[in-house]
Formats: structure tokens, sequence, C-alpha cells
């Protein structure tokens, strides 16, 4: 992997996960209704917990322990969305000091490759603003919609 930071599963990163839902909730609250911080943790530790492929989480750790960002697998992002059947790539977040190091590069094609190796035929994601990092790492246009109010970009990817 890159010198000074690992990824590993959210399960093996449990004491984080508050410090992770509390960044969730700051960054993307205003897209969904009633969203709090305690439910997203309980999604995060659900990820942690889960055997299946879906939902799950994987957490990007710097050599130090300090938590670097993290990136999920969810059958479902937005009830607004139900109209693109999932599973979804979510919450793709780095923290402003670890952007621009490959961080989330390697959280999105972690999840991709663990994917394809669930033998998940399709992936989608949204995003408000970072349609060309994604179309970069190979996810294509799909739609155009709207998310809390917001336009948001839907794009799609055969891992």
């Amino acid at each position: 992997m890159s010198a000074g930071w690992r990824l590993v599963p959210a399960g093996e990163a449990l004491d984080r996960l508050p410090t992770l839902a509390r960044w969730h909730h700051a960054e993307w609250a205003g897209l969904y209704a009633d969203w709090s911080e305690e439910r997203a943790l309980a999604e995060l530790l659900d990820a942690a917990r889960a055997d299946a492929p879906v939902p799950t989480t994987l957490v990007a750790l710097a050599d130090d322990g300090a938590l670097l960002g993290s990136v999920s697998l969810v059958a479902e992002d937005s009830p607004e969305l139900v109209a693109f059947p999932g599973p979804w790539l979510a919450s793709l977040f780095v923290t402003p000091e670890a952007r621009g190091c490959g961080v989330g590069e390697a959280l999105v094609c972690a999840l991709v490759a663990r994917a394809a190796a669930a033998g998940i035929p399709r992936l989608r994601l949204f995003t408000p603003r970072h349609r060309a990092f994604y179309e970069r790492l190979g996810w294509a246009l799909e739609a155009q919609a709207r998310v809390g109010g917001q336009s948001v970009d839907v794009l799609t990817r055969v891992p």
C-alpha cells in the first residue's frame, strides 16, 4: 500500500467510529432529513459487524493510528434515488490534511475490488461536486438527480 497509512475494515477500528460518525454527519446531514449523528454511528457499527459484503466500511489510518478517512458500501444511499438499484459506494470522506495523498483513491479502489470479489455486478454512487474525481477512477455518469434539494450526479461502475 502507501507509506504512511493503511486501510482496515471498520471492525478493526471500532474506537474510531464515533469520530467518523461526527465527520459524516457534519459533511452530509444537509442531504438527509432526520439523519442524526447517532444514526450515522449506528450505520457505521452495522457495517463493522456485518458478515456480508453489504454493508461494509473501510477505514484509512495513518501509521501512527490517526484517522484519515473512510468509505462504505451500502444497499441504498438515499430514499430519493430508489429508482437506481444498489449497492452504493457511499460516504467517502478524507480529512482535509490527508487529501491529495491518494487516500481517497485507495479507499474507492479497495471497495470496488471487494465488490468485484463478492460478485456484485454494478455499483452506483452520487456526488454533488466530485464527479471528475470518480470519472478518473473509471466511474461513468448515469443520470443527474436531486437529493436533499441539491443537484447530484449519479455515477455507475462495473467492478
